[in-house]
């Protein structure tokens, strides 16, 4: 009997750990990213206008980081989720946000990464809901970012350097948010 309710409280552990989530206004964040469970979560932050919640940001990484510039450098698996939590957040608001962030994070100089932010741009051509959440993963061996909505695969974009500007959006000096910056952050 006793090994009965010694191996029920174990898969009860295993069930409550795994599916392990942190919650954050009304944006709820796995522990451990779905699509790299060797990716946890390093921090979460939250974008407010006027009083509104209208999207949060997680960062997901493999060790616990908080220098923005080791991140954004750093050739190794890691994501960022954003979960769009008003219904204000439309697709052209999101394209703006990217547009503003790459052209930050480039210091005016997008040319090299034109094509490929172009390409995002037409991943983020459907409309964008509340409720809707993007993960942006980086995979070192591919060297590129698989863009998901809503856990669906949008594509891939290769390259270090546009992980580094793509994360930079988030994490950079000119940060879209410096609420969800300092979450990611953990700070």
């Amino acid at each position: 009997m006793k090994k009965i309710q010694l191996l029920s409280f174990i898969l009860f552990l295993i069930t409550f750990v795994s599916q392990a989530q942190i919650r954050l206004g009304d944006a709820v964040f796995p522990y451990n990213n779905p699509k790299n469970e060797t990716l946890a979560l390093n921090g979460v932050g939250m974008r407010k206008v006027m009083f509104h919640n209208t999207y949060a940001g997680a960062l997901y990484t493999k060790n616990k980081m908080s220098n923005p510039d080791r991140i954004m450098e750093a050739n190794e698996d890691m994501s960022i989720r954003l979960n769009i939590l008003s219904d204000k957040v439309k697709t052209k608001s999101m394209i703006s946000i990217f547009e503003k962030g790459f052209e930050h994070a480039t210091d005016g100089n997008v040319a090299p990464l034109k094509n490929r932010i172009g390409k995002l741009m037409i991943l983020f051509s459907s409309p964008v809901q509340k409720n809707d959440f993007f993960d942006f993963v980086y995979n070192e061996d591919q060297s590129n970012v698989s863009i998901y909505k809503n856990g669906e695969s949008l594509g891939e974009i290769e390259g270090l350097d546009f992980k580094h500007a793509l994360f930079k959006i988030w994490l950079g000096d000119q940060p879209a948010c410096k609420y969800i910056k300092a979450g990611m952050l953990g700070t």
